[in-house]
């Protein structure tokens, strides 16, 4: 086998074998050759080599955010890594592993006018789980930095930086490894199976009469079928899920501003909760946050084994636990309370649901037409990749088959690498992979598709209104030359030349017609990606979407 000759590339290569850190995406270049040569041709790793450093870090991003382990990106100096940051940033609040190794020169060359260089060490400061800063000649204290990066972000699930200068020659080879690096093992484990103070727990929860449980970003099958059945059985508690929550059962409701954007303030007081209890990631309701801001909890626990955001400025416990292991302990040692909780709001949801049903029954061609047909459309057992802005919010509105896990970059809710992330994870996941995207989000990471990797059943589909549609729907909205060019972003652009150039299948729709004969031969083509583009009426979108919510009640 052919090893480059520098021993602190061996090093890092060898560590990160022996750590089970088998998926690499190489950003070419010359200061990271010693990295890319070792890594290439070793068979113990997966080497992927993605040119745009931006969608090479959001396609690690993906891979991680399936398998669940870290992936490493790994690229030459200057400029290189700042183009990871975006994803960099989305893994930290995402609470996803991913390792940036990042080739440097040696610290003698840094500020003196050299080319190709910048400040490296610590770049990431303000959102790494772990800066290790190595040194040129291969090391024991190297070895730990490179060790206590990869443990860190697997126990931390989040991103690590590694930082390695490099000195020229950098191509050369030797068939050999002349390093024993030093390999370290944690045992460390975050979190406990234990509630403290669970008498007084238990105590509160009894006595509670609403009890509002709202889950945000979540795995599938992360929580035991006997504790939903819990929630759905006890009459003072209201279970609020998300497309993101990966959580279903038909007691539970999932289309938060469905249920609450009619309500005025007497209903906010009679839904506020004695105790709220939270779980997952990021919320995307704007809605949720602003009523429980506003009608604050007499208590917030927050289930998490990493960290605790007081959201709804009203936390008062921080439980450091798995979710499921903090019901199963809990459920079996308290009491239903009497209470009409849940049989209200059940009620005004039941109501919800049918105006929905009449309301999409009756709407002209729109976004909203558009997501509940594409939504329905899904296969059972895909995962689905949603783009952030309008995008994840339509898909709040339309209920998802439990069958499909359902992904968005919440972290940080940028739009800047969804269809890469999207690509990652058909990559790394064995499941049909359905992208859904806004025009202005898919546009801006259109070198997503610059790759060989991408698997032939991949499917995009694409809403093309025209322009960045969420601006219409959020407050400020004027129809002036200065909202459609700097806030709607408004243009002519289609996917089909892009579609060519990338060598997918294209298909288009404009109206219910076309869009149901499209569909079908999309989901059929399976000999290389699809691109599905709708184009929707820009102007129409947003006064379709706000009467809906006027015509609940």
């Amino acid at each position: 086998m052919i090893y480059p000759k520098i021993p602190l590339a061996q090093s890092i290569i060898e560590i990160c074998a022996a750590k089970g850190i088998h998926n690499i995406i190489i950003s070419p270049g010359s200061r990271n050759a010693p990295l890319t040569i070792g890594f290439a041709q070793n068979p113990t790793f997966t080497c992927y080599s993605i040119a745009d450093e931006r969608c090479a870090a959001f396609f690690a991003l993906g891979i991680a955010q399936q398998t669940k382990k870290p992936a490493a990106v790994v690229c030459t100096s200057g400029s290189a890594l700042l183009n990871y940051y975006p994803a960099f940033a989305e893994a930290f609040y995402s609470q996803i592993p991913l390792i940036v190794i990042s080739a440097d020169r040696p610290q003698s060359k840094i500020d003196i006018g050299d080319g190709q260089t910048i400040r490296q060490e610590n770049v990431y400061l303000n959102h790494s789980v772990f800066n290790a800063n190595l040194t040129e000649e291969a090391s024991i204290e190297n070895d730990l930095k490179i060790s206590k990066a990869i443990e860190t972000s697997i126990l931390q699930k989040g991103p690590v930086h590694i930082n390695a200068p490099f000195e020229e020659p950098l191509y050369e080879t030797v068939e050999e490894v002349s390093v024993e690096p030093r390999i370290t093992y944690s045992e460390e484990i975050l979190g406990t199976k234990i509630i403290e103070n669970e008498s007084e727990v238990i105590a509160e929860w009894n006595s509670a009469k609403r009890k509002l449980i709202l889950v945000g970003v979540n795995e599938a099958a992360a929580i035991n079928e006997e504790v939903l059945e819990n929630f759905a059985k006890d009459p003072s508690i209201v279970v609020l899920t998300e497309t993101t929550s990966n959580l279903h059962h038909p007691s539970f409701i999932n289309s938060i501003d469905t249920l609450i954007t009619p309500f005025g303030d007497t209903d906010f007081k009679e839904f506020q909760p004695d105790i709220l209890v939270t779980f997952g990631g990021m919320i995307v309701s704007k809605r949720i946050k602003a009523f429980l801001r506003k009608y604050k909890p007499a208590n917030h626990w927050h289930i998490d084994t990493l960290r605790a955001y007081d959201t709804f400025n009203a936390l008062s416990k921080h439980f450091v636990m798995q979710p499921n292991d903090f019901f199963a302990q809990l459920l079996p040692k308290t009491a239903f309370a009497e209470s009409s909780y849940f049989a209200e709001i059940d009620a005004i949801y039941d109501l919800r649901k049918i105006r929905k049903e009449e309301y999409l029954r009756k709407i002209p061609f729109s976004d909203f037409k558009v997501f509940e047909k594409v939504i329905g459309s899904l296969p059972e057992n895909s995962q689905l990749q949603i783009s952030n802005s309008s995008a994840i919010r339509y898909a709040q509105l339309i209920e998802t088959h439990p069958s499909i896990e359902v992904f968005c970059n919440r972290g940080t809710s940028g739009i800047d690498g969804s269809t890469s992330t999207a690509v990652g994870a058909a990559v790394g996941s064995p499941k049909q992979t359905v992208f859904i995207s806004g025009d202005i989000s898919f546009l801006y990471d259109s070198n997503a598709l610059w790759n060989s990797y991408i698997p032939k059943n991949f499917k995009i589909i694409l809403i093309n209104n025209g322009g960045g549609g969420i601006f219409r729907i959020l407050p400020g909205h004027e129809e002036k030359p200065v909202f459609n060019t700097y806030f709607e972003t408004s243009h002519q652009l289609t996917a089909e030349h892009l579609a060519k150039m990338y060598q997918c299948n294209y298909y288009k729709a404009n109206d219910l017609q076309s869009l149901d004969d499209n569909m079908e031969a999309f989901y059929k083509s399976d000999d290389k990606p699809s691109i599905l583009e709708i184009f929707t009426p820009a102007k129409e979108n947003d006064v379709i979407l706000k009467q809906y919510f006027k015509e609940l009640i």
